[in-house]
C-alpha cells in the first residue's frame, strides 16, 4: 500500500501550459504517472503532448475524472487556484508553489478544511512520490524503488538525498510537507498515515530549525507509533535570529533550534543522525534488524 497518492491516481496540473508547469508534466509523465488534464484559464481547448486542456478545474474533473491536482501556479494567483480545486473536490492537492504568502495559505488551507473534501500538501514544496506507482511534483521519478519505508520531509532536496542513499531498501511513499510557517499536511498527518499502513515497517522523518512541528511529531509518536522513527534536523550551524531558505526556518532563543527538536525526538525514542548520510545508516541498520 501507499499514502495519499497509488496507481489509481489520475493528476491533473494547474498550470500546465507554463514552463515549469509544461516541464515537469513531461517528467511525471516520464516517471509513470497518469496525468489526465492540465488547466489554464483562457487555454481551454489546446493540449500538450496530447493532455486536455480545460479553463477550470471543475470541467477538467468532469470530463477525466482527476483525483489530484499540482499546482504550478505564480504566488500571485495560487490563492484562488487552490480554492477553485477545493470547489471542484478534487481530494489531494500538491501546491509546488514557492513564496505564497502566509495570509493567502490561511486562507486556503482554511476554506480546504471548512469544505472537508480536500487534503492540501504543501506549498513550496516537492510534492508527493510513491515509487513505481505515481509521482504528482518535481520529486525525481528514478532515484529510488518501490520499498518498506515512509519518508516525510520539510526539506526538498533532503527528502532526495533520502530517497537515493535509500534507494536499495525502496519506499512506499515521500511526502515533501513543504517549509513554510502554514502547511495543509503535517509530520504528524503523515506518520499517523504511515503507522497505518500495511506495507510501512519504519518512518524517516526530517525536519528543520524553526517552529515546534518536529516537537509535536516527537509528542505524538511517543503516544501513538509503534513502528521505528529515524529522524534528522537541518540546521544544527544556522545563526540565531536568521531566516534560513525556509520562511518557517527561523529561530528565536532556545525555541526551534535543531538541538531542542533533536532532544524532543530521543526523548519519544527516536534515532536521531547528525547528519543526512548518519540518519540513512541508521535507517539501514533498523530494517536489517526487522
Amino acid at each position: 500500500m501507499t499514502i495519499f497518492l497509488d496507481a489509481n491516481s489520475r493528476i491533473l496540473v494547474q498550470g500546465m501550459t507554463g514552463s515549469e508547469g509544461s516541464k515537469h508534466t513531461r517528467r511525471m509523465v516520464a516517471g509513470g504517472s497518469t496525468i489526465v488534464a492540465g488547466v489554464t484559464p483562457g487555454k481551454g481547448g489546446q493540449q500538450l503532448d496530447g493532455i486536455p486542456v480545460f479553463d477550470t478545474c471543475q470541467e477538467a474533473v468532469a470530463a477525466t475524472g482527476a483525483n489530484v491536482s499540482v499546482v504550478f501556479v505564480p504566488p500571485k494567483a495560487a490563492k484562488a487556484a487552490v480554492m477553485q480545486a477545493i470547489d471542484a473536490e478534487i481530494p489531494l492537492i500538491v501546491v509546488i508553489t514557492e513564496g505564497i504568502p502566509v495570509a493567502d495559505t490561511a486562507e486556503f488551507f482554511q476554506y480546504a478544511q471548512n469544505a472537508g473534501k480536500s487534503r492540501i500538501i504543501g506549498p513550496n514544496c516537492p510534492g508527493i512520490i510513491s515509487p513505481e506507482q505515481s509521482n504528482a511534483g518535481i520529486t525525481p521519478s528514478d532515484i529510488t524503488k518501490r520499498g518498506r519505508i515512509g519518508l516525510v520531509s520539510k526539506s526538498g532536496t533532503l527528502t532526495y538525498q533520502m530517497m537515493y542513499e535509500l534507494r536499495d531498501i525502496g519506499f512506499t511513499t515521500c511526502v515533501g510537507i513543504g517549509g513554510d510557517p502554514i502547511v495543509g499536511t503535517t509530520h504528524i498527518d503523515c506518520i499517523a498515515a504511515f503507522e497505518a499502513d500495511p506495507d510501512t515497517d519504519a518512518i524517516v522523518m526530517i525536519g528543520e530549525i524553526g517552529g515546534d512541528a518536529e516537537e509535536r511529531a516527537a509528542a505524538y509518536i511517543k503516544e501513538h507509533v509503534t513502528k521505528p522513527v529515524v529522524g534528522y534536523v537541518a540546521g544544527f550551524t544556522a545563526p540565531e535570529g536568521k531566516t534560513m531558505g525556509h520562511a518557517g526556518a527561523i529561530v528565536s532563543g532556545s525555541a526551534g533550534t535543531a538541538e531542542a527538536k533533536k532532544v524532543a525526538l530521543e526523548a519519544a525514542g527516536v534515532k536521531v543522525g547528525k547528519t543526512p548520510s548518519e540518519t540513512a545508516r541508521l535507517m539501514r541498520e533498523i530494517i536489517q534488524g526487522l
